[in-house]
C-alpha cells in the first residue's frame, strides 16, 4: 500500500516501536520531538529494552518512502558527510568544530500497510528561527558576522564536497544541546550535487522549475529555475544575514508572489552596495552583509568562491562568540508579541519594495518598562486646574471696566456662585479677598458683555 499523498506528512509511528537501520542495528522511538516539512521527528534510542529519556543524544527523523527530500538528505550525508569524512576534513583545517550533524544510520521500514524511510541523527538544541523571533526577526550584529562565518566553513565542506546546500534559513541552523556555542546547519532535503563526474552543470533557465526554496531567501538563480550553485549558496546566505541584520526585507509583503520577490532582489543587487547599506537599523553597518552579495555578484555560475576571502569580509578581527540577546532596539513587547501575548503600543513596519526599504526595514519598539513611565509622567503633567476667574477670559483691567449703577431688584437674585471668580476686581487683589461673597451680586446681564437694547443692539454708553 503506498502513502495517501506523497508529500504529506507521515502517520505516526506508535513510540517504543523498534526500526532497524541497514547495518542491523535497532533502535527505538520515543516521543515525537517535532517535524519538518514532510517528516516526523522522534526521540530515539539504542537501548530498546528500556523507554526512551527525553535527554537521548539520539533523533530519527521520519517520512513516506516515497518522499523526495530524505532521499536527497540521505544522499548527502551517505556520500559526503559520514563522520569519518568530517573528521578528517577537520584536522585538514584545523578546525574545532565543523557544523554539519553526524548521521548515524539509516533504513526502511513497515507498519500499517505503509512504507517508511528513516535516518538516525544526533540530537540538536533550538534553532535559530525560534531565537529570531523572540528577538524581533533580529540578532546582534557581531552573532551575525560568526553564524555567517561558521556557515562559511560550512558551505566550504559541503562544495568541496559537490554538492550545495540550497536552502540556508534559520528554521535549518540549530544549537548544540550541549554546547550553546556551537551551531550546525541541518536539513539538507534540497541539497543537489553541481558537478556530476567532475563534470559541473551548465547554467540553464527552465521556468516550469522556477522559485524553488524558500521565497524569502533563494537565489535569482533558483528563481528561474537554474540549477542550484555555489554562487547561489553565496548569495542566500547574503539575504538571510541581511535579515538578521535588519529584522526584515524589502519583499517581505510580496512573499506570496514570487514573481515580485524575484524583481525586489534583482533590484537590490543592481543597486549593490548601496542598496544595502541603506537599510541600516539603529546605526548598525550593513557594510560587510553589502560586500558579501556584491561578491555574491561577481561570481559566474561554475566559480568557485574564495572562502577565505568571505571569512575575511565577516571577520570584525576579534573572536566573536553567538551572544543571542535581545539585541538594542527592540523591545520586550516585541518579544511578547512572537510569543502569543498582547504587546501594547509597538509601531512597527514591514518592507515594502525596494524603493522605501529604508524607512521600513526599521523596527520602532517601546520598551513595555519604558511605556509605563511615559504613562505615568502624562499623568503627573496633567494640566492644572483653571481657576474658575478665567473661565470665561482673563480680568478685565480697571481702566476698561464700564461702571454702571446697580439697580433694585424685584425678583430674588439666582445664585452665581459656580461663576463667583467672574468679578471684575483688580489682578493686585489677595486671592482671599477674591473670594469674599458679594452682598449685592452684578446683574447677569452684564456679565458676558454690554448691556443690550430691546432689538438685540448693544446700547451705547
Amino acid at each position: 500500500m503506498t502513502a495517501p499523498q506523497k508529500r504529506a506528512l507521515p502517520r505516526p509511528l506508535p513510540e517504543d516501536f523498534i526500526l532497524t537501520d541497514q547495518v542491523k542495528k535497532k533502535w527505538r522511538l520515543g516521543k515525537i520531538l517535532g517535524q519538518g516539512g514532510f517528516g516526523l521527528i522522534y526521540h530515539a534510542s539504542q537501548d530498546i529494552g528500556s523507554p526512551v529519556s527525553t535527554d537521548t543524544d539520539f533523533v530519527i527523523k521520519v517520512e513516506y518512502l516515497e518522499s523526495g527530500p530524505l532521499f536527497s538528505e540521505l544522499s548527502f550525508y551517505i556520500q559526503a558527510a559520514k563522520q569519518e569524512t568530517v573528521q578528517q576534513w577537520m584536522r585538514s583545517r584545523k578546525l574545532e568544530h565543523l557544523g554539519v550533524p553526524k548521521y548515524w544510520g539509516s533504513g526502511q521500514t513497515e507498519y500499517n500497510g505503509l512504507r517508511y524511510r528513516f535516518m538516525v541523527m544526533e540530537r540538536l538544541g533550538t534553532d535559530l528561527q525560534k531565537i529570531s523571533e523572540r528577538n524581533g526577526g533580529r540578532f546582534k550584529k557581531d552573532t551575525v558576522l560568526r553564524v555567517g562565518q561558521v556557515l562559511v566553513d560550512i558551505l566550504e565542506y559541503v562544495h568541496e564536497n559537490e554538492f550545495v546546500h540550497a536552502d540556508i534559513k534559520a528554521s535549518n541552523l540549530m544549537l548544540s544541546i550541549r554546547n550553546p556555542q556551537k551551531l550546525y546547519l541541518v536539513d539538507y532535503g534540497l541539497a543537489r550535487k553541481y558537478c556530476v563526474d567532475g563534470v559541473q552543470k551548465d547554467y540553464k533557465e527552465n521556468p516550469k522549475k522556477g522559485h524553488n526554496g524558500t521565497i524569502e531567501y533563494t537565489s535569482l538563480d533558483a528563481h528561474k529555475g537554474v540549477a542550484p550553485s555555489r554562487r547561489g549558496d553565496i548569495q542566500i546566505l547574503g539575504f538571510c544575514l541581511l535579515h538578521w541584520l535588519c529584522g526584515s526585507l524589502p519583499w517581505d509583503n510580496d512573499l506570496k508572489n514570487p514573481v515580485k520577490v524575484m524583481e525586489g532582489k534583482a533590484r537590490l543587487m543592481d543597486k549593490l552596495p548601496e542598496s544595502v547599506k541603506q537599510l541600516s537599523v539603529c546605526g548598525t553597518s550593513t557594510d560587510e552583509v553589502a560586500s558579501l552579495l556584491l561578491y555574491a555578484k561577481s561570481l559566474g555560475f561554475q566559480d568557485k568562491p574564495d572562502y577565505q576571502r568571505l571569512r575575511q569580509m565577516l571577520s570584525t578581527g576579534k573572536k566573536e562568540k553567538l551572544d543571542f540577546s535581545v539585541p538594542r532596539g527592540v523591545g520586550e513587547r516585541s518579544v511578547s508579541k512572537v510569543l502569543g501575548s498582547p504587546a501594547r503600543g509597538k509601531r512597527t513596519a514591514k518592507a515594502r519594495g525596494f524603493p522605501k526599504a529604508k524607512s521600513v526595514a526599521m523596527q520602532v519598539v517601546v520598551d513595555e518598562d519604558e511605556e509605563e513611565e511615559d504613562e505615568e509622567d502624562v499623568e503627573e503633567e496633567k494640566p492644572k486646574q483653571v481657576p474658575k476667574r478665567y473661565t470665561r477670559g482673563p480680568p478685565v483691567p480697571q481702566s476698561d471696566r464700564v461702571l454702571r449703577p446697580q439697580r433694585t431688584r424685584t425678583t430674588t437674585a439666582k445664585s452665581y456662585k459656580e461663576d463667583d471668580s467672574s468679578d471684575f476686581d483688580d489682578e493686585d487683589d489677595d486671592e482671599d479677598d477674591e473670594e469674599e461673597v458679594r452682598s449685592k451680586p452684578i446683574d447677569p446681564r452684564y456679565i458676558r458683555g454690554p448691556p443690550k437694547g430691546k432689538r438685540g443692539r448693544p446700547k451705547k454708553l
